[in-house]
């Protein structure tokens, strides 16, 4: 299930259900014997009423004689045990089958953890993360509780039916034939009903997720739609979805609930025929009364197994509607695999890129033959408007991309053949957006690294200005931190300049690092990144071209294209597009 090719799409309740038993084949001895459990739990219960019918003869018959005290007592134990048998077996395979089911839930949530490690960020760049969150968290959430549910009352209700109808031809075939009709009703009505189910199901789970998805970014971006007033408009699109959401789970709730009445109202109608033909029959000597007995609970466990299938077909229809898409993220393309991972031998920070082509979608190229050479310890500024692919470059140099052709070096080898995991340790990398983890400061500076101790720490925050921060926290690093905490935003960029330089990376990625400061900030951090870059190449987004004025190669995009390359005073003299940009920046309007 994991492959790297995109599968088809479930279509119908058969093939999302291929696909569950298929994923939890690792657990399918425990399922077989669940399966077994249960069909013998039931067979064991449908005994019940024939040896009631057995207890009822032999009452009738100590009415009109001898009371045999010893027969009815035999009977009356071996209910007993009967019974007692039934509903140990039922314990264990209710206990098994909730083990399968979550065990195959837990190993959904990691798969689908894992997945989107090995997705490309396409993917999330056309889906909301309320959607990938809703897949992760509500329907896992159902294949877990309602796959236990829906598989236990299929096999229940399978070996009911097929057992009481095997026993009550043995007991008297014109009442079995009479329960067969009623049956072939109850049968109609299922399959009209759920026939038209399903598709709502499928519905209600993607409105759930369009939900989810507009409930996240409306919350993160609270700030944003308060201060430009989009509430009213944030509204009406929550209440569109809102009510989108409200039909079509009215439709497949109530749809599943009226093919469970109507079929317990059809068990009624045939418990009140039985009844009557019983009688009829008794009344002319063609059966005792203990057959009516039987019959009685055996036409309420008969049709009564058609109401517990429609009840598992509208569970099984959610189940494979949540199947759906999980199974559709699951077999989404992923990045291209691996292969044998090599690496150079000492990483000096050589960087080339050989006639780069990229574009998001096929047939529109943003990098067009970008060509370049960085020598280790180069500190190489990127400039240009936006959308020129500043940050699409150093995208595909981290392989959050991979490119369309050409190739790009480290040290001479090549990226694609590196461990991707392996690549990106090489980076200390600081992006626009802050993010703070649930965790102690300690944790969310030296994230995903060892061996950190509180000497580096102290190293990293003199050198980014937090050291003044941190001795004023209470637990000093051990205070617990998350993104909600009342930080300025020029703190939290401070902790993630912090969290890149913490490991010493050989080369270094700033994409506007200092964008969030303050003036006083800046200077004191850019001190700070420039002891820091010394020896390491570095590459660093700049929108503000004066903190660039210093680097040794700058280079000018537009529109995915190199316009120019070279030092600050070597552009500026040349008068061209890095000039225009400048002039922009520094040009005093007329009073």
């Amino acid at each position: 299930m994991m492959g790297g090719s995109k599968k088809s799409k479930p279509q119908d309740l058969g093939e999302a259900w291929v696909n569950i038993l298929r994923y939890i084949r690792r657990y399918r001895y425990v399922f077989v014997v669940a399966v077994v459990l249960s069909a013998i739990g039931s067979m064991l219960s449908l005994i019940g009423p024939y040896y009631l019918s057995d207890m009822t003869d032999a009452i009738e018959d100590g009415i009109h004689g001898g009371m045999d005290i010893d027969l009815i007592a035999g009977l009356t134990v071996s209910l007993l045990c009967v019974y007692a048998a039934s509903g140990i077996i039922q314990f264990v395979d209710n206990y098994l089958m909730a083990t399968v089911s979550q065990r195959s839930a837990q190993m959904l949530r990691r798969d689908v953890s894992r997945k989107m490690d090995r997705i490309p960020l396409s993917y999330y760049d056309r889906s909301s993360k309320g959607d990938v969150m809703s897949r992760v968290t509500n329907d896992i959430d159902t294949l877990g509780t309602s796959m236990n549910q829906c598989i236990g009352s299929v096999v229940t209700a399978l070996t009911t039916l097929f057992g009481s109808f095997i026993l009550m031809v043995f007991m008297d075939i014109r009442l079995t034939l009479i329960c067969f009709a009623i049956a072939v009703v109850g049968f109609v009505v299922i399959k009209t009903v759920a026939k038209h189910t399903q598709r709502y199901f499928r519905d209600q789970q993607r409105n759930l997720g369009a939900m989810n998805g507009l409930v996240e970014e409306q919350y993160s971006g609270h700030l944003i739609v308060s201060s430009f007033g989009g509430a009213e408009e944030a509204m009406g699109r929550f209440d569109a979805i809102n009510r989108e959401l409200r039909t079509t789970s009215f439709r497949s709730q109530f749809l599943g609930s009226v093919s469970t009445h109507l079929n317990g109202l059809i068990s009624n109608v045939g418990y009140v025929i039985i009844c009557v033909a019983g009688a009829m029959l008794y009344m002319e000597g063609a059966i005792t009364f203990g057959v009516i007995v039987a019959f009685m609970i055996y036409v309420k466990l008969f049709t009564g197994s058609f109401t517990q299938l429609s009840s598992a077909v509208v569970s099984m229809q959610s189940v494979a509607a949540a199947a759906e898409r999980v199974f559709v993220f699951l077999d989404y393309d992923e990045m291209p695999p691996q292969g044998t991972s090599v690496e150079p031998e000492r990483v000096v920070g050589r960087v080339e890129f050989r006639d780069v082509r990229f574009g998001y979608e096929p047939g529109r190229e943003v990098i067009h033959g970008f060509t370049a050479t960085i020598e280790p310890g180069q500190r190489v500024a990127i400039v240009g408007p936006t959308g020129a692919g500043k940050t699409t470059l150093v995208n595909l140099l981290m392989r959050f991309y991979e490119v369309d052709s050409g190739d790009i070096l480290i040290d001479g080898v090549s990226i694609r053949d590196m461990d991707r995991s392996r690549l990106r340790g090489m980076f200390g990398m600081v992006l626009q957006d802050t993010w703070m983890f649930e965790g102690t400061l300690r944790e969310n500076i030296a994230f995903n690294r060892t061996g950190v101790t509180d000497a580096d720490l102290d190293r990293v925050c003199r050198e980014v200005g937090l050291h003044h921060y941190v001795s004023a926290l209470p637990d000093g690093y051990d205070t617990p931190m998350s993104d909600e905490d009342s930080l300025s935003v020029g703190q939290k960029q401070q902790i993630t300049i912090a969290r890149a330089l913490i490991g010493e990376p050989p080369m270094v990625i700033l994409d506007e690092a200092t964008s969030s400061v303050d003036t006083l900030t800046e200077m004191e951090v850019q001190r700070t990144m420039d002891r820091m870059m010394e020896g390491r190449t570095s590459f660093v987004i700049a929108h503000r071209l004066s903190t660039i004025l210093d680097a040794d190669m700058i280079i000018v995009m537009d529109h995915g294209d190199i316009v120019e390359t070279g030092t600050h005073s070597e552009l500026m003299a040349e008068g061209g597009f890095y000039r225009d940009l400048f002039d922009s920046q520094f040009e005093v309007p007329d009073p």
